[in-house]
Formats: C-alpha cells, structure tokens, sequence
C-alpha cells in the first residue's frame, strides 16, 4: 500500500501510524518489535507515530487513543488516513464509523483488487517480509517464520487467503521498493500464545539509519 502511495504523483505521504502493546512492546497480532517498526520508519524515510495501549486493551481504549491521534494528525493538517483492507467489509465499516466527523477521510488505496495477483505483484516486485504470526487453526505452525515468497505461495492450501486477509497469517515487511535499505534481520524463538504461533523477528545487526538490535 504504502509503495502504490508513493507512486501517486498529487499524494502527499506524511508518517506512517500503527498501535503498539505497551506491556510487551510490540505490534500485537503481527508481534512486531518496537526497534523494528523504529527500523522500517527510517529505511522509508517517514515518521512513525506510535498509538500506546495496554494490554489488555479494551475497545473503548482504543477508540479513544485513536481519535486522540486522529485529531492531533488533523490539527497539523492531515486529510487521509490509508488503510490496507482488501476485502473485510465489516472492517472497513468500522474505520470509515472511526473517522466519521473528524475531518479525516480513509483511504483504501488495494480494496477490492484480487488477493492472488496482488500477492504475486509483491512477490516478485522486491517486497520481503516474514511470516512473525499463524493462525494453527488455519494454517501449519510450521509456516511461522518463513519468508514472503513465491515458494510459499505455492504452498498455502486453498483455503489460505494468499494475503492472509481473513487472519490466517500476519507479516513483517523487511524490505522492499519503498524501502532505502534492507533490514538486517534473524528469526528467533517460536512460541505458541493465546491460540496463535509467533515466530519471533529481531535486528541482526546495526544498519546505516536502523538504529541498533
């Protein structure tokens, strides 16, 4: 989504914006450190804005964390907020209620584009990333920490949305078009945790603009 962005000549892309576990420091159902999201902010170029919750976090929480952020972001002018919804219309119902008489509009840059060709665009258009979370209900543990690729494709079964809209597994970005530099990273520890398997993803080592592990 972000890569699309860029490419729009009258688009004005101005930070990237997510929600992190405050107690665990990461990305929650992606599992994504804290020192990653730092990573991938800089190899883009952009500013990250980090959304704190708890944990457990409940919906009212969050709504209210995020509107905070939305008006702040509406205040220094922002006018759009993207979303990379594919084709979860309840989902997208959801944000579009959000956003509602904020002065801030979504933005759905990928809705409704078939979910097999995008993620072969990707694949073998420079994106990397790790697979960091499975759903065992819907997909083998045993993908938990394998690479983004065409191999992989090939392999999900048909009931596996190649993008893994409907939950079936989350990803971490590591490099790509929209991308300066890769980010040094190893896959660590497995664990299974509240009904999911995480494959852990850490910096391997310092890289100009990544900070450090």
């Amino acid at each position: 989504m972000l890569h699309r962005l860029l490419q729009e000549p009258h688009t004005s892309v101005t930070g990237l914006l997510t929600t992190v576990n405050t107690t665990h420091q990461r990305v929650a159902m992606h599992g994504t450190r804290w020192s990653i999201l730092e990573a991938q902010a800089k190899a883009v170029g952009l500013p990250l804005h980090v959304v704190p919750l708890p944990w457990p976090c409940s919906n009212e929480v969050y709504e209210d964390r995020m509107k905070r952020v939305v008006a702040s972001a509406r205040e220094q002018g922002v006018t759009h907020l993207a979303f990379g919804d594919l084709f979860l219309e309840d989902i997208r119902d959801y944000r579009v209620r959000l956003l509602k008489g904020s002065g801030v509009s979504p933005l759905f840059p990928l809705w409704g584009e078939p979910t097999n060709r995008l993620a072969r665009e990707m694949a073998g258009g420079g994106l990397k990333a790790v697979l960091t979370c499975v759903d065992p209900q819907k997909l083998s543990p045993a993908f938990a920490g394998r690479t983004f690729d065409r191999d992989l494709l090939e392999a999900l079964p048909e009931t596996v949305d190649w993008c893994g809209e409907n939950g079936e597994f989350h990803t971490c970005v590591v490099d790509g078009p929209m991308f300066r530099h890769p980010l040094p990273v190893r896959t660590g520890e497995r664990v299974d945790r509240e009904g999911f398997c995480f494959a852990d993803l850490m910096l391997s080592a310092p890289c100009d603009g990544c900070g450090t592990p």
